[in-house]
């Protein structure tokens, strides 16, 4: 088997202009968040926007914006909070924890975290903490890819370290903020015990656990050097092209210990795993090779990996950037940038996804949030500042659909650069239900 490090095919390299554009999606959805975490069964009343700062817009800084989505309120559809973090730091993901009166946003270009309280009033989160010693505590990750809630901790996947390249790592903290540990990915030099550690590259991007089978999963992107140099620049260097992880790799979540490498060529991103209580399979895309890619344990326990499902035609680069699976496992929606489409797939057949649906919109597309009901749709436009499309391509926007499982229906649109806000990233959702008692 090739090594991931070996330099791409002809296509691939072709391709890696599309693929750069790639970098933006993770944790935005009320059905693909922690099983540990509280969730929110019934109608949101917010969605929270973790939104970029452009300089010269409004205040230019990043910052939490809240959007009302009640139906019937004075302020339905429209911005009603923002919480400035104070710069620009490449707001990206985040997550809340396991309790959910916290949400903790994380900066890409110096791994900074936000914690808010969104508890206290869910219509006005606060700024309650920085952490900015990330790299330092945990011994030289960077770039932290979000917040995943573990019980009493969050789990925070890295995508660098501190000297820029692509060897990532997993940190644990405790919810009140400390640092607890950190964990590695494998790599073909230092394998920690994973099996086929022959394809181990040490990238890393999302990380997703499956309680009942013990099991952690992660995926592969790229390093700092990479994710926060300008495109056009990015595109011309020919060695920084081939620095792209094609992994996914099963841990022994309890012990937090790499089992095995698998080898998912075309960059894997987003991990969604089923929620059916006899259902052991995840669900990713491919950036470069626009393909679903199912990960499955078979009947003796061993996991593997395989694509699915082409997503449009992979030859035009359509550039699939976020997926969200259904809260009964049987419809996955999957966003692709470059022709800004969302895309339905019936997954019931989890081996054989077939398209049901498809619609277009915007100029550029991000992230898909869905309600746990499945009957409403979120989506954001922004992937990485240096990395949207520019000019009248360079849409900025959160778009709200009713979902019947036949039709989108729009319900409403906020053009977020004539607000003044910035680009918005990733979608979370807050109601005041979760803390009545």
């Amino acid at each position: 088997m090739t090594r991931v490090r070996s330099r791409p095919s002809g296509r691939l390299r072709r391709a890696c202009a599309a693929l750069l554009l790639a970098a933006g999606p993770a944790l935005a959805d009320e059905t693909c968040q922690s099983p540990y975490m509280v969730r929110i069964t019934g109608v949101e009343d917010f969605v929270y926007v973790w939104t970029l700062g452009v300089e010269g817009l409004g205040d230019g800084s990043d910052k939490l914006v809240t959007v009302d989505v009640r139906e019937g309120s004075p302020t339905f559809g429209r911005p009603v909070h923002a919480a400035p973090v104070g710069g620009r730091h490449e707001a990206h993901h985040g997550g809340f924890t396991d309790d959910r009166r916290q949400f903790w946003a994380a900066g890409l270009s110096d791994s900074r975290i936000f914690i808010f309280d969104v508890a206290t009033d869910p219509a006005k989160p606060r700024l309650v903490r920085v952490i900015d010693d990330f790299v330092e505590k945990s011994g030289g990750a960077a770039g932290p890819h979000g917040a995943y809630a573990l019980p009493g901790r969050m789990l925070i996947p890295s995508l660098s370290n501190k000297d820029g390249t692509g060897k990532a790592a997993l940190v644990e903290y405790s919810n009140g903020g400390d640092y607890i540990a950190t964990h590695w990915l494998p790599t073909a030099e230092a394998p920690n015990g994973a099996a086929n550690a022959a394809v181990a590259d040490g990238y890393g991007y999302d990380a997703r656990v499956l309680p009942r089978r013990n099991v952690m999963l992660t995926s592969s992107f790229t390093g700092l050097d990479n994710y926060m140099r300008p495109l056009p620049e990015l595109m011309k260097d020919a060695e920084a092209m081939k620095r792209f992880g094609q992994t996914m790799v099963v841990w022994d979540f309890h012990a937090r210990q790499p089992r095995t490498v698998l080898h998912v060529p075309g960059v894997p991103l987003e991990i969604r795993w089923a929620w059916g209580p006899q259902h052991s399979y995840a669900f990713t895309s491919t950036a470069l090779t626009s393909q679903i890619w199912l990960v499955h344990e078979e009947a003796g326990g061993a996991w593997r990996a395989k694509p699915v499902a082409d997503i449009g035609d992979p030859a035009q680069l359509p550039v699939p950037v976020d997926i969200s699976l259904s809260a009964d496992d049987s419809t996955l929606f999957v966003d692709t940038f470059m022709d800004g489409t969302t895309r339905v797939f019936d997954v019931s057949d989890p081996h054989r996804p077939k398209q049901i649906y498809e619609k277009k919109i915007g100029a550029q597309l991000n992230m898909v949030s869905q309600s746990w009901d499945g009957k409403r749709i979120y989506y954001t436009s922004s992937l990485l500042a240096n990395w949207d499309k520019t000019g009248a391509k360079n849409e900025q926007f959160l778009k709200a659909y009713a979902w019947d499982r036949k039709e989108l229906t729009p319900r409403f649109s906020i053009d977020f650069t004539a607000e003044r806000l910035g680009r918005p990233h990733m979608m979370a959702f807050g109601a005041r239900s979760l803390y009545a008692n």
